[in-house]
């Protein structure tokens, strides 16, 4: 494929994105005209609350992490903060996210693949810190059990991951493709408790 030729994955990504974004934040609206009624209360209302908060989250990352992202575009840090804690409320992960001010785009989008990579070490919690410096990225996990898939793992670092790969462990395909756009190569460190992923 030419290196000109248009991302139709990520054009997908951002369809997809877009065309859900408005009707979950209309039901969002409509929760909560209900609840400012008092037409509806109770555990029921607040779990769909929690729910279509969590969809909407859900849907803002993916649109970064799986959608179209121009050279000149930024992320604001408070959007990406928003959008962590919105998805991890009341989880077992807790993401850290220290890069300072509003990164370009096409990095943050990799920063969140690596992201997506790392969770997938950590079916049982943990904490991740994202930082970067000079354009530096490194997420560093720590957690008490880490699960880590080395077909998967391997694959970040230039080995192939295969054809017959899950739906949900696509990030670790794509991953090694953003960095490639982005000009950068990968380094993945593990430990007991551990793991690390910088470019």
């Amino acid at each position: 494929m030419q290196s000109d030729s248009p991302d139709l994955v990520a054009l997908l990504g951002s369809r997809i994105c877009h065309d859900l974004i408005s009707p979950l934040g209309a039901i969002g609206n409509g929760v909560e005209l209900l609840m400012m009624s008092g037409a509806a209360a109770g555990p029921e209302i607040a779990l769909i609350s929690e729910s279509v908060t969590n969809a909407n989250a859900r849907i803002r990352f993916f649109r970064i992490a799986f959608g179209a992202a121009g050279d000149e575009q930024r992320v604001a840090r408070t959007e990406i903060r928003s959008i962590l804690e919105d998805m991890t409320r009341g989880g077992r992960l807790i993401v850290d996210w220290q890069a300072a001010g509003d990164p370009p785009r096409p990095e943050v989008k990799a920063a969140l693949l690596a992201l997506q990579c790392i969770e997938t070490a950590l079916p049982y919690g943990g904490r991740v810190k994202v930082d970067a410096e000079n354009g530096s990225w490194r997420l560093v996990a720590k957690a008490e059990r880490l699960n880590i898939d080395e077909t998967l793992w391997s694959g970040l670092e230039g080995l192939s991951v295969g054809t017959d790969i899950a739906p949900a462990h696509v990030q670790f395909a794509l991953l090694p493709l953003e960095l490639a756009r982005l000009g950068r190569t990968i380094s993945v460190e593990t430990a007991p408790g551990r793991i690390a992923i910088g470019f």
